[in-house]
């Protein structure tokens, strides 16, 4: 009995370290478990497909497409608390702790890679709301996706969007409504403000999927493995004119904008002809290239947006 006394402490001391180890590991467990469940949580509401119509903000027309090549590099911001709650543009509710996005023109919803160039850092998300309309912003994340891919402290970031077109293309297949073409009549009057206007690149695209079925509540496969890790590269900014067919009008826009900044005009071969772009820089700062965007447009050029190229020569 007096041994049983001297060694009981110790077996009750064993057995709470025990236990200790195995409630924190249950503990990281639930943890990692509540942090996937979260990251597709926005895919268990019904929500519906839609292009939409073209529409103005303070101004700029903006006009939503399938785009199922969509690759471009430029400034991600984040929004949160003050649209928590509220309805996204295609019926969902918004929760700033669930992994979604916003963007101007891609089908609603979308499923894009979104990759912080500064950090390597990737993310698979849903669109599924409009914005952001801040001048050379081509993103805006919620505010779960911004602490994920590491720039909610500094609020922005040098970031490349790419569409997923097959992932894309099956949410699209379960969607609903079906989506309706956009009439001739529907179309907005374009007005020309300027005799020298950007001239867009042309790309081919899929053909439009049409179904009447709704969403699965179920996470789709094409976002169960979201997050990834990319080689970090050096990154230039420009801001970009635009971009011409001829020449003679790169040089004309090159002299209006003098004033500006260091003016760049370079040739870029596409769909078998050459493009001439106008760009002004490089900088290295996010305030820097907001400016010069800003002196862009408010000199006649309202196309003008934000580009950012890395070592690969991403655009």
């Amino acid at each position: 009995m007096k041994h049983l006394l001297n060694f009981g402490p110790l077996r009750t001391l064993s057995v709470l370290l025990t236990a200790a180890v195995v409630l924190s590991a249950c503990a990281e467990t639930r943890f990692v478990m509540a942090t996937a469940k979260k990251l597709g949580k926005t895919t268990e509401q019904k929500s519906t497909y839609k292009v939409g119509k073209p529409y103005q903000v303070k101004g700029v027309w903006y006009y939503p497409a399938e785009d199922w090549t969509y690759d471009r590099t430029g400034i991600a911001s984040w929004y949160g608390p003050n649209f928590h709650g509220k309805p996204t543009a295609n019926g969902e509710i918004f929760n700033q702790w669930e992994v979604s996005a916003a963007h101007k023109t891609l089908p609603l919803p979308s499923i894009v890679r979104v990759t912080n160039l500064g950090n390597g850092r990737s993310l698979v998300v849903r669109i599924n709301d409009r914005g952001p309309f801040k001048p050379g912003r081509i993103i805006d994340m919620s505010k779960q996706a911004a602490q994920l891919l590491g720039f909610e402290g500094q609020g922005t970031a040098q970031v490349r969007v790419q569409v997923l077109t097959q992932q894309s293309l099956n949410l699209a297949q379960r969607a609903q409504p079906p989506r309706q073409q956009l009439s001739q009549a529907d179309s907005p009057i374009k007005v020309n403000v300027s005799s020298i206007s950007s001239q867009p690149v042309v790309s081919q695209s899929l053909p439009p999927v049409v179904s009447n079925q709704p969403l699965p509540a179920e996470i789709p496969q094409e976002i169960k493995n979201p997050i990834g890790q990319q080689p970090v590269l050096l990154t230039r900014m420009y801001v970009q004119a635009g971009a011409f067919g001829n020449r003679a009008n790169a040089e004309r826009v090159k002299s209006a904008l003098s004033s500006v900044g260091n003016i760049v005009v370079s040739s870029i071969p596409v769909n078998g002809r050459n493009l001439y772009r106008v760009r002004v820089g490089p900088v290295s700062s996010v305030m820097e290239v907001d400016r010069l965007l800003s002196d862009v447009i408010n000199a006649g050029f309202a196309g003008a947006r934000t580009i950012i190229e890395t070592g690969q020569g991403v655009k």
